[in-house]
């Protein structure tokens, strides 16, 4: 692509021998022992090459797992310094398959985990409302709308006031105080209205509230240690702020009606979410449906736990009924009124479907979550897989869309369904 097309679609450098700017863990791929081809990992792997070359993500982390066991994990490009409007004597940092990302809205996923093994603890029951545990979030017609309802998108808040300064993200109490203001724009819990950040703040509260404790500490003792993540933290320490990949705004600026829904989702401009989402304070906050900070293997990981049914390396993370409720469809197919688009969720994770749906095709029994659109981290039952893809760049609408559903078709089509009796436990 030529510097002009290069300034046009916003997009980074890239170099014809993508070798170069390719880290792969060989080590930490065994593809043979559970009999997927050296085809199989290359045409994978050159899916995820074509939407490298398309120049929207200067960083790409690839981890995909198959019958429990990684078959591909990979690094491409940069973590910093090749950004489409970086200098260019800018230091290029390169991307590694341990260099921490920003999960953003897939960190929905690992929080609404957290809120079904609160249960599983007996600590929270979901169908309760929100008010029963913090009672100060019952005001201005909220008093009805339960945990369940903030888990799956039918909570009624979907957005924090249009007028809120940025700098309230990283100011719990004053979002806290937002949100127990906040007015419903419907309380029965009958429409879809995704929650982009406003959900994650009222779980952490009600977490907080019952546990006497973070949701730093919760994660840590409850996750991320027992599961042996080295990163998987809402924000990352300051004393890490320079090893986080940076964030990009790329693609072509999104014009009406796309901006519009992306204003509407996002609370602001891709070229304000990019600022935003660069700045430390956003980086050492704690937002719960907006901040994980980790590898794509170790949110593979997750996934894979998720698929064994709540077991890690022979270790009982949660219940395989816990998991089992955590991706329960709730509701049926329906236009999401933030996002515009049709979703199926359950509490806390986004749904695929037959004969198509978000995770690909025939893709019924997969669960998972998009993070700002390009994030894709799933795990598929029918096929025993957890994929996770991450990138860096931030791009909305534009010519990356075809090679990211390419790679959605090519993960469906390279493990196909599997005999029912072969499956994980989950999808019984």
């Amino acid at each position: 692509m030529n510097r002009l097309a290069r300034r046009a679609f916003h997009t980074c450098q890239i170099p014809g021998d993508l070798e170069t700017v390719t880290f792969r863990d060989s080590s930490g791929e065994n593809p043979d022992a559970v009999g997927v081809s050296r085809e199989t990992v290359d045409a994978l792997w050159r899916s995820v090459q074509s939407l490298y070359r398309t120049g929207v993500h200067p960083g790409i982390q690839i981890s995909i797992r198959h019958r429990g066991e990684q078959v591909l994990h990979r690094a491409i490009g940069h973590a910093s310094g090749n950004g489409p409007h970086d200098p260019r004597d800018a230091v290029k940092v390169p991307m590694t398959t341990d260099t921490p990302i920003c999960y953003f809205s897939a960190s929905k996923a690992v929080t609404a985990l957290l809120m079904h093994m609160l249960a599983e603890q007996g600590l929270v029951n979901l169908m309760d409302p929100v008010s029963y545990y913090c009672p100060e979030f019952g005001v201005n017609g909220k008093r009805t709308i339960t945990v369940h309802q903030i888990l799956s998108h039918r909570g009624g808040i979907p957005a924090i006031p249009r007028e809120t300064p940025i700098d309230v993200l990283w100011d719990n109490d004053e979002i806290w105080r937002l949100l127990c203001a906040a007015r419903p724009v419907e309380v029965d819990g009958a429409k879809v209205a995704y929650h982009a950040i406003t959900g994650g703040f009222v779980l952490q509260r009600v977490l907080e509230s019952v546990t006497g404790d973070t949701i730093e500490n919760y994660i840590d003792r409850h996750l991320r240690r027992p599961m042996g993540m080295k990163w998987f933290t809402y924000g990352i320490a300051p004393e890490h702020l320079n090893e986080l990949a940076s964030n990009y705004a790329t693609g072509p600026t999104p014009r009406f009606p796309v901006s519009w829904v992306v204003n509407r989702a996002l609370g602001g401009d891709i070229r304000t979410v990019e600022r935003v989402t660069n700045d430390p304070r956003f980086q050492e906050a704690v937002i719960p449906a907006g901040n994980l900070c980790g590898t794509a293997e170790e949110m593979s990981r997750f996934f894979q736990m998720m698929l064994n049914g709540g077991v890690w390396n022979g270790r009982r993370i949660c219940s395989e009924i816990t998991i089992r409720r955590a991706i329960q469809q709730f509701g049926s197919l329906q236009i999401d009124r933030t996002m515009m688009v049709p979703m199926r969720f359950s509490a806390g994770m986004m749904l695929g479907g037959n004969p198509v749906g978000l995770w690909g095709q025939n893709s019924r029994f997969a669960f998972g979550h998009v993070g700002l659109i390009n994030k894709l981290c799933w795990a598929d039952a029918a096929r025993d897989i957890s994929v996770s893809l991450l990138n860096t760049g931030i791009p909305i609408v534009g010519h990356h869309l075809p090679a990211l559903a390419k790679f959605v078709y090519t993960v469906g089509n390279r493990f196909p369904l599997i005999p029912e009796h072969r499956r994980p436990m989950i999808a019984a």
